[in-house]
């Protein structure tokens, strides 16, 4: 299994995701996929060492919210950041689709992981987001 990083956020925030390699053309779509680690869980890798300060130290604690409130809003923050992407709007943010399937049950850390890489986008570029809840939608 080989691991790409799809760059999605102005170069800064990357996500390492596997993949299958099909490289028809380089300029086909981009897509962030989630994979699973060697304990057989799904896993999120966020590059930016900014992302890791928002993690512990702006955002919001894990225990404050539930896996299914997580999957309800990354399911709406999903069609709305692939429907962003689809139509070029913050091109110079959003450079890449996220694959989700809302029917896969990913757990509570990854839910948790991908929320809050929407609320880290609203953070650190100002990027508002309708699936985002009124608290982690505000400017911190």
């Amino acid at each position: 299994m080989k691991n790409l990083v799809v760059i999605c956020i102005l170069s800064l925030l990357s996500f390492n995701c596997s993949a299958q390699t099909d490289h028809k053309n380089d300029k086909e779509k981009s897509e962030m996929k989630p994979s699973k680690n060697e304990d057989g869980e799904w896993d999120l890798t966020v590059i930016d060492t900014q992302f890791d300060y928002f993690l512990n130290a702006v955002a919001k604690p894990i225990n404050q919210y539930s896996e299914s409130y997580l999957k309800s809003r990354n399911i709406l923050l999903v069609s709305e950041w692939n429907s962003y992407y689809t139509s070029g709007k913050y091109r110079n943010i959003i450079e890449s689709s996220i694959d989700y399937d809302p029917k896969e049950k990913y757990g509570l850390k990854f839910e948790y992981k991908l929320y809050q890489v929407f609320a880290y986008v609203n953070w650190k570029y100002g990027l508002r987001m309708n699936g985002l809840s009124g608290s982690d939608a505000t400017r911190y």
